[in-house]
């Protein structure tokens, strides 16, 4: 794709309208816009933009401590690195294990570091249990987040770029026929 600034426009304002809008506590779209990134766009974008999203989502919505921002980036610079890897080996069955495996990563080392850097826990094993046991309803709601935009985002795409070639083909048979 040589020229892919109508698709960062619209996963840039995707990802902050999402935000910045009302939704159900981490049922949002980074994720599922780092991964795309990183199997369609050219490589910068698949850390640039999930930055860039976040900031400026971030900007509104207000700063946190430096260390859990890091964490939190860093995972979705992952996200968009694990969808470099598998660009060259996209199907349904690598697409959805990049979003189960990215929603499941994301999940350990954010409240790692929440546990990590809060006073929220205590600093032992139960206290890590605990951290991760009432993040639950957060995993489950950045999971389906996941599922559901990177299905929106990879479906919408395919089906476009089906549709178009189709068409391409479908014109070029004509004009063979007259």
């Amino acid at each position: 794709m040589k020229k892919p600034y109508l698709i960062l426009i619209i996963l840039f304002a995707l990802g902050v309208f999402v935000r910045l809008g009302a939704h159900p506590a981490n049922f949002a779209p980074i994720g599922a816009i780092a991964l795309f990134a990183g199997v369609y766009l050219p490589k910068k974008w698949a850390i640039i933009l999930p930055v860039i999203t976040m900031l400026v989502g971030d900007i509104f919505l207000g700063f946190y401590d430096l260390r859990l921002t890091a964490v939190v980036y860093g995972c979705f610079i992952l996200t968009g690195l694990v969808g470099l890897m598998i660009s060259k080996h996209k199907n349904a069955f690598t697409v959805l294990t990049a979003v189960l495996g990215s929603s499941l990563f994301f999940f350990l080392a954010t409240n790692f570091a929440v546990w990590a850097f809060s006073p929220w826990y205590p600093h032992n094993a139960g206290g890590l249990m605990l951290c991760y046991g009432l993040a639950v309803p957060f995993f489950r709601n950045s999971l389906f987040g996941d599922l559901f935009f990177s299905g929106l985002l990879f479906g919408a795409y395919e089906l476009a770029e089906l549709r178009f070639f189709n068409a391409l083909w479908y014109n070029k048979g004509e004009e063979i026929k007259l």
